[in-house]
């Protein structure tokens, strides 16, 4: 029998979405990743920057799958069937959260990316998202909060 918890849940979810997404996106582009996601914060000046640079931007990209799980795990709450439809909800909620990040959270950040995006780039950063993003979340909250 398992315990229901939101904080374990959240946890979980949090931690391996932003593990392996940050894996993948070593794999494609390299160890200077983090560096690419301080610069959403500080600047162009961040690609410049050091070990502290490196470490702000590992812990902004968990702080960003934490959140996501947060959100999922509230959403579920509400929605009943994202609990009893992992693999469709994670898979949707993992397209969602790269469209936001694509259309809200970049455009706004210090770097200002708004594109033009080539459509391959585009896709694979959705299907990336829907499986290293989504299913982790979706089905840890199935897991530890059902």
């Amino acid at each position: 029998m398992r315990k229901r918890s939101a904080t374990l849940a959240i946890a979980v979810g949090g931690l391996t979405a932003g593990t392996v997404d940050l894996a993948q996106a070593v794999i494609l582009f390299g160890w200077r990743t983090p560096f690419a996601i301080s610069a959403g914060l500080l600047g162009r000046e961040a690609f410049r920057g050091g070990v502290g640079t490196y470490v702000l931007g590992v812990v902004l990209h968990f702080f960003i799958a934490f959140s996501a799980a947060a959100i999922y795990y509230g959403a579920s709450r509400a929605l009943v069937f994202m609990k009893d439809h992992p693999v469709v909800c994670g898979l949707l909620y993992g397209a969602a959260v790269d469209h936001f990040m694509l259309l809200v959270v970049m455009p706004l950040s210090a770097l200002h990316a708004v594109g033009p995006f080539k459509l391959f780039d585009l896709i694979l950063g959705i299907l990336v998202h829907m499986v290293t993003v989504g299913l982790p979340i979706s089905f840890s909250v199935r897991w530890f909060a059902s």
